[in-house]
Order: structure tokens, then C-alpha cells, then sequence
């Protein structure tokens, strides 16, 4: 068996969904993702696209995560607004809370650690 993985995302089955109802501020977003690796531990990665829209997020695990292509805005409760385009990268730490907002249907590849 390989230490490695290499993957071609149209040989992998996409899941789909969206944020609760509750949780969106406007538009009708919709996300992809194509969920690559779940390894021991609780670590996961993968690829997620969202159309737009803005909803509120919540985050009890930590995330790292380059934007592929879009454009999104991310903003902190009483923070910063940050805006994300392709090649940028950010970390969400447990306890984030704030909204995310897709100007222009956002891909990212992830690694997600509960």
C-alpha cells in the first residue's frame, strides 16, 4: 500500500448541500465537495465549491484552506473583512464566528482537523 494519494476530481463522487436555512443571509448558496482523504484522528481534505450567496459560519474545528478560483469575502464577528481570491490561503480556528460571503462561485481545496 502507497503513503501517498493522487487524485483526479472528476473520478471522484461529489456530495451536495448547502448551510441551513437558518444560517443563510441572503442568495440561495449551494455547495460541492469532493472529499479526497479522511485519515485517522479526525483530519480530513478534500474540495468544496459554493455558489453565491452569504450565510453565517461557525467553526468548532480548525481549517487551512487555498482558494483554487472566485471570489468570497469572509468577515469575523466584530473583526476584519477579508477578501479571497484565487491563490489566497487562510486558517479558521475553532471558536470563528462570522459570515461568508460568495461574490463569484468560490472552489478551495481543504485539510480540516476536529
Amino acid at each position: 500500500m502507497a503513503n501517498y494519494l493522487t487524485f483526479d476530481v472528476n473520478d471522484v463522487e461529489p456530495e451536495f448541500g448547502a448551510p441551513p436555512a437558518d444560517r443563510v443571509l441572503a442568495g440561495d448558496p449551494q455547495f460541492t465537495t469532493w472529499n479526497l482523504e479522511e485519515a485517522d484522528g479526525g483530519l480530513y481534505s478534500g474540495i468544496w465549491e459554493a455558489s453565491p450567496g452569504k450565510w453565517r459560519i461557525v467553526y468548532e474545528e480548525w481549517e487551512y484552506f487555498s482558494v483554487l478560483s472566485g471570489y468570497s469575502i469572509v468577515t469575523e464577528d466584530g473583526g476584519d473583512v477579508v477578501h479571497l481570491r484565487a491563490g489566497d490561503r487562510m486558517i479558521l480556528k475553532p471558536g470563528f464566528k462570522g459570515t461568508w460571503e460568495v461574490i463569484e462561485t468560490t472552489r478551495k481545496d481543504y485539510v480540516i482537523r476536529l
